[in-house]
């Protein structure tokens, strides 16, 4: 486990609103393996997964959305206590079980959502699993699985979020 102090910074440009910087030392750990995602927990109050994301310069930080500052009462300029180790599972995000269960059920779904990059099963898991309600998650999950398939995995996000829209339609 790497453990460390960090400032709450905005982050320049306008993919990324607001993180906080990892030292170098701690970067170096990750530097060069295949994945640099880890599990992150901040204030020993709040933990999820994430990825040491480029800086410039050599330097790595890792984003820390408005959801989790809001619940942590932490805002720009504020030091946050980081505490960080490897992310060993299989996706980078918990597997929905109503998705891993029409994984398990549909060989066509599964073969084309492990035939996607990493990075587009990770926003897929995300999607689906933002839901609180597991009936939302549930009906998040049936509209991906059936949108994989009729694309064949051809993935456009405005397309699937026009998919989602129909099906809370009906």
């Amino acid at each position: 486990m790497d453990a460390f102090s960090s400032l709450v910074i905005e982050i320049p440009g306008k993919v990324w609103g607001v993180g906080f910087e990892v030292p170098q030392a701690v970067v170096e750990k990750y530097r060069g393996k295949e994945t640099k995602r880890v599990v992150c927990t901040i204030n020993k109050e709040y933990t999820f997964q994430c990825a040491l994301m480029p800086l410039g310069e050599g330097r790595y930080f890792i984003n820390f959305n408005a959801a989790a500052r809001k619940k942590l009462k932490a805002a720009v300029g504020d030091e946050v206590s980081v505490e960080l180790v490897p992310d060993e599972s299989k996706y980078g995000l918990p597997m929905p079980e109503a998705f891993e269960a029409l994984l398990q059920m549909d060989e066509d779904v599964d073969r084309i959502f492990h035939a996607l990059t990493p990075g587009k099963q990770r926003n897929l898991l995300h999607i689906m699993g933002l839901p609180k309600s597991s009936e939302v998650r549930i009906k998040k999950a049936v509209v991906v699985a059936e949108y994989l398939k009729e694309v064949n995995g051809k993935l456009d996000f405005k397309e699937l979020n026009l998919a989602f829209k129909r099906a809370n339609q009906k």
